[in-house]
């Protein structure tokens, strides 16, 4: 065997070993991920009773935010995201297609 064929073998005898170290540490990394998605989802468990008081918190603080918009525009200033904040002279189609949109 030649100089070159037996640094070829070597070459690839190398190749192999790090292919195979790949596809361990590949292996590994799969069930790490799948061990920290099991974690997050324990983590983020939570009961039917604290699930419904999240969602009444939730559609709490989206009543108040409404009522908050519908101040603003009441009292003069507009609420869609082009002019918001800026007083308000008249009607505006993008504030009142926002509140209507807001309604439904």
């Amino acid at each position: 065997m030649g100089q070159f064929s037996q640094a070829m073998a070597e070459v690839e005898e190398n190749l192999t070993k790090l292919l195979t170290e790949i596809s361990r540490i590949r292996h590994y990394i799969d069930s790490l991920e799948d061990e920290n998605l099991r974690l997050k989802r324990q983590l983020c468990a939570l009961s039917d009773a604290e699930t419904e008081r999240v969602q009444n918190n939730a559609n709490l603080i989206r009543e108040q935010a409404r009522e908050n918009l519908d101040k603003l525009y009441t009292e003069g200033f507009h609420v869609c995201h082009i002019y918001f904040g800026e007083p308000l002279d008249g009607v505006c189609l993008f504030c009142s297609a926002f509140l209507h949109n807001e309604q439904d």
